[in-house]
């Protein structure tokens, strides 16, 4: 097991440099070790394994790096912030670097740390499509990654998110990124409600991005489900998007096939639109769950 985690690492540090230091460096049986994930954020090492038990192996290999390191178990039922497990505490939030775009970490805000690394091509891409003039709407925005990246390239935005707490952590990454945050717009709600409300006001955007939760339920108690729901939320956007516009659609619902994915798209959005579909980073060896179709 030692020689597979380290030939892991070692393959994966190639995508570390002066603008990206936040990789998966260990993706399960991809890289021969199923069920370990292991991340790097700005040298601070996140392990998320299915259980309760992390082996002694990695436990041993993890303090002989002297690196920090955190555990995280993952656990849909019991969502719990990280533990401390080798090294220095990171007890306050810290900045990395993806392709030059600082957002803002923590350990300790619970299941999830304040970005998802196999996005980051796609929000390569977002920021390639924007420029001055355009505008983005980021749904279920989380942190407003998808946001800094457009906004970095001059785009205006819209940031939506149910949380007031993300949507405040949002401004900051825009500040981490010496953007003004008055300079965007930032939405908290249910996001069926706002691309209903901005159709009825007339707004359109050049870029959209729906990244929904697998399964949600807002303040009114309606259910969404991607399986089923997708497609509806895909035709309200289409309705507020500019004609050469484009819609980035992404679910990582591994009950969903690709192609169950691009044929509720298709069935949804008018007039049609060409799907093409974007694989995940290079350092994501192991099942492809994530699934994103652009729509232009």
């Amino acid at each position: 097991m030692l020689s597979l985690l380290q030939n892991a690492v070692a393959k994966r540090a190639t995508l570390l440099d002066s603008q990206t230091d936040a990789v998966r460096l260990i993706d399960g049986s991809g890289d021969g070790l199923p069920g370990l994930i292991l991340e790097t954020f700005a040298g601070r090492w996140l392990i998320s394994t299915p259980g309760d038990q992390l082996p002694p192996t990695v436990r041993a290999w993890v303090r002989d790096m002297g690196v920090t390191c955190y555990w995280k178990r993952l656990d849909q039922h019991q969502k719990e912030s990280p533990r401390h497990l080798a090294g220095a505490e990171c007890l306050e939030p810290f900045l990395i670097r993806e392709n030059g775009v600082h957002s803002e970490i923590s350990f300790q805000s619970g299941y999830s740390q304040g970005i998802f690394l196999d996005q980051r091509d796609n929000r390569a891409e977002v920021r390639r499509l924007m420029g001055p003039g355009k505008r983005l709407l980021n749904t279920f925005a989380y942190t407003g990654a998808f946001s800094v990246a457009a906004a970095m390239a001059g785009a205006e935005t819209t940031t939506l998110d149910l949380s007031q707490p993300y949507l405040d952590w949002a401004k900051r990454n825009f500040t981490h990124n010496s953007l003004d945050p008055a300079a965007h717009h930032f939405c908290k709600g249910d996001t069926f409600h706002w691309l209903r409300r901005f159709a009825k006001q007339g707004r359109t955007f050049h870029g959209i991005v729906l990244d929904p939760p697998t399964f949600s339920r807002d303040e009114k108690g309606r259910v969404f489900r991607v399986e089923k729901d997708f497609g509806e939320l895909a035709a309200l956007a289409s309705d507020i998007l500019e004609p050469d516009g484009w819609l980035l659609c992404s679910t990582n619902c591994r009950n969903l096939g690709l192609n169950d994915f691009q044929k509720q798209l298709r069935n949804a959005t008018r007039p049609p639109r060409q799907a093409r579909h974007s694989p995940m980073p290079v350092d994501f060896t192991d099942e492809p769950y994530l699934k994103s179709v652009w729509l232009k």
